[in-house]
């Protein structure tokens, strides 16, 4: 069945991994719209990363932010979002601190830290197109924490706190990495998967309908939320196995390419 509806993962997927839009990502997304194929993002990113990309690709859909926790419309009103809970959040900063990780910490709107020259938040400056909120004690925004992110330059070591963390939230919360060196902790009972239903049926869509491109763990949820599902040649292996297509990598036009050859040309 031609596919109604395209959900891609933002970073490591349909940005560079210098964060930007190609030319041939930006046409790819036109060709979708031409041919009437929705199209739209879920992304670890909060809202306010999103917006550099609403005009640039004329998006119309609701978008998944934090993993999908957070679901915003294109001029970034708020339709629904869920906190981590209050003692898993805690845990997951004290492990983080236990272990020498740094913690960011998005509540209120607001990009919370520490360090502002800690690691990696040049990169997210650019990310975001935001500045941070330095605070002493990010203690008090754990109870309204939409996501905490643990970050190292030591992606073996932060792999180890992922298996670590998530065994001890369990069902308490969800813990991905969405890059390497970026350890996601988002509420429980959402993510991309869901945010991928929940939009489907709201369009009438069938599973069938959905294709979805991601190139970390916390995609392989919307992978099984649609039909046909693609990972980035950037992926680790274990990633590449949960998805029906593997394309090339976001820094050889993988997501254009992808568009192109399981898409449009399944459609025509």
């Amino acid at each position: 069945m031609p596919i109604r509806l395209v959900v891609s993962d933002v970073d490591g997927t349909l940005v560079t991994p210098e964060k930007t839009l190609t030319p041939a990502t930006i046409a790819a997304i036109g060709a979708l719209r031409a041919r009437d194929i929705a199209f739209t993002v879920a992304s670890s990113r909060p809202p306010i990363g999103l917006r550099p990309l609403i005009e640039t690709l004329g998006l119309t859909l609701p978008m998944g932010a934090f993993n999908g926790s957070t679901v915003v419309t294109p001029d970034l009103a708020v339709v629904s979002e869920a906190h981590i809970p209050a003692d898993a959040a805690r845990a997951a900063a004290a492990r983080f601190a236990e272990r020498g990780i740094d913690l960011w910490v998005f509540a209120d709107g607001a990009w919370l830290l520490r360090d502002p020259q800690g690691p990696y938040t040049d990169l997210e400056r650019r990310t975001l197109r935001a500045e941070p909120r330095v605070a002493a004690d990010l203690g008090p925004f754990l109870d309204r924490a939409a996501k905490l992110v643990g970050v190292s330059r030591d992606a073996t070591g932060l792999a180890a706190c992922e298996t670590a963390l998530a065994a001890e939230l369990g069902s308490q919360a969800a813990v991905h990495r969405s890059q390497t060196y970026y350890l996601d902790v988002t509420p429980p009972g959402t993510d991309k998967g869901h945010f991928v239903d929940r939009l489907r049926r709201q369009l009438g869509l069938a599973r069938e309908d959905v294709a979805t491109l991601g190139d970390m763990a916390n995609d392989v949820a919307m992978f099984a939320a649609g039909g046909l599902s693609i990972a980035m040649g950037n992926a680790a292996d274990a990633v590449k196995r949960q998805a029906r297509a593997v394309t090339e990598a976001n820094d050889a036009e993988g997501f254009a390419r992808a568009i192109e050859r399981y898409v449009l040309a399944a459609g025509a």
